[in-house]
């Protein structure tokens, strides 16, 4: 679909009232800061960031242990041992995963131990079960005698598939700092030190509310002039995935009285407020209006393509906290892209993660991507590399902020810059790489 003969009309001079990017992002930043911590279980805290550092009260493993199913003996025992030739040893006992052996290994004695199960005192290596000449003879479920004698088939030196005391984490020793992500693995070496529930810095609750008087909930019956609602539902869903918790508002009709009473609902509850549409210049674009009458604003416009007429600023709760709020735009690929821009870094560092950008490579364009306005432009496109590692960036279909369907299909956003008036098919640009499986990554 490449557009080399698309006429450019470009305005002789670049705007003077809209802030940049990297701008946006600082101010949007400054009013969000750290929430407070709270206790959670280990197993309701994935994706939370832990706010205090954890301390291994004891050695893991407490014991020296075995790694293998097989037999604890003393090595010297196992001299001269081969397949030819087995040593035999005597069978002394048998001890399962969790419980100790009350006795102690001596020469030529074998104790039969499963995986996990502590070490015999005198026993200084295990051999496996398949170097032995009763491999085999015990399978799970199945009914045996006794074994009072046992041929070992290969020699053992000392140590060997023994997991030693403290060998992963030592009592007293810091295991995970404050700051950490929480993910599985986390929750796993809390679970190992026997701790059931962390302090970690609470998720965000975050207000979502649309405006419009053309907005239909998913549900209703379909009625002429009238579009669905699907900007609180894509930013709800999005809010989750980046470790918020999403409060929708329903609809707001496009009057003051109207916003100005769902906001103040907002305000008593949540940390953000996220509403759509309603910032441009039209008569009914009433967000800026309530903004300037209940809160403040810091800035409505930005520099970039979709997502320009974007306000920002922050309200008052009842209980004196200063809300921020971001007033996104009402196209839906505009808002949606306004929100992964902004939104998402302003939920990492509310909920204590580090708001770092998304990655970025260059890519060959594909398409031509044009730049019309001296706006930075976000081309929704498919990111694919080549064997020989070339990153290619074809654009997802027609580039309208209206086209939703550009953002499901997209991976990745090809960059124009502010300064490009078009980055032509086989150019290279900057592609920011978006994986909307693992978007906490």
């Amino acid at each position: 679909m490449s557009s080399h003969q698309t006429p450019v009309t470009r305005s002789t001079e670049p705007p003077v009232d809209m802030l940049p990017v990297e701008d946006a992002v600082d101010r949007i930043l400054s009013f969000c800061p750290r929430l407070p911590s709270e206790s959670r279980a280990i197993d309701d805290s994935v994706g939370q960031v832990l706010a205090t550092d954890i301390t291994a009260p004891f050695d893991i493993p407490p014991h020296d242990n075995t790694a293998m199913d097989g037999y604890a003996v003393q090595s010297r025992s196992t001299d001269g041992a081969t397949e030819s030739n087995p040593v035999h040893l005597q069978v002394i006992g048998e001890l399962a995963a969790g419980y100790l052996y009350n006795g102690e290994v001596g020469a030529g004695q074998a104790v039969r131990i499963m995986t996990g199960a502590p070490v015999p005192d005198g026993a200084d290596t295990i051999v496996p079960f398949e170097e032995t000449d009763e491999y085999g003879l015990r399978a799970p479920g199945q009914e045996h005698e006794t074994i009072k004698d046992v041929g070992i088939l290969k020699a053992a030196g000392p140590g060997s598939n023994i997991r030693r005391r403290g060998e992963d984490v030592r009592q007293g020793q810091q295991v995970l700092d404050a700051g950490t992500v929480l993910r599985g693995p986390e929750v796993a070496v809390l679970a190992s030190l026997g701790v059931a529930s962390v302090d970690v810095i609470r998720r965000p609750r975050v207000a979502i509310l649309s405006t419009g008087d053309e907005l239909l909930s998913p549900g209703d019956a379909p009625a002429p002039g009238k579009i669905y609602d699907s900007n609180s539902y894509g930013l709800s869903a999005l809010v989750t995935q980046y470790g918020g918790i999403p409060q929708r508002f329903g609809i707001a009709q496009d009057t003051i009285p109207a916003l100005t009473a769902r906001i103040n609902e907002a305000l008593e509850t949540c940390d953000l407020v996220i509403t759509s549409a309603g910032v441009s210049r039209g008569d009914f674009d009433v967000v800026k209006e309530v903004l300037a009458r209940e809160g403040a604003i810091d800035f409505w416009t930005v520099k970039m393509k979709p997502g320009k007429p974007l306000a920002f600023g922050e309200f008052e709760a009842p209980d004196g906290r200063r809300v921020p709020h971001i007033g996104l735009p009402g196209n839906p690929v505009s808002s949606l892209l306004a929100f992964e821009l902004f939104g998402r870094l302003a939920i990492y560092q509310m909920m204590g993660r580090q708001p770092q950008p998304r990655p970025i490579v260059r890519a060959v364009a594909d398409d031509d991507i044009v730049n019309t306005d001296w706006r930075r432009v976000y081309a929704r496109a498919t990111l694919n590399q080549d064997s020989d590692g070339t990153w290619h960036a074809r654009l997802t279909g027609p580039q309208g902020s209206g086209v939703l369907t550009s953002m499901a299909l997209a991976n990745g956003y090809a960059v124009c810059p502010e300064d490009r008036e078009r980055i032509r098919a086989g150019e290279e640009c900057d592609v920011i790489m978006v994986d909307w499986d693992h978007p906490l990554d």
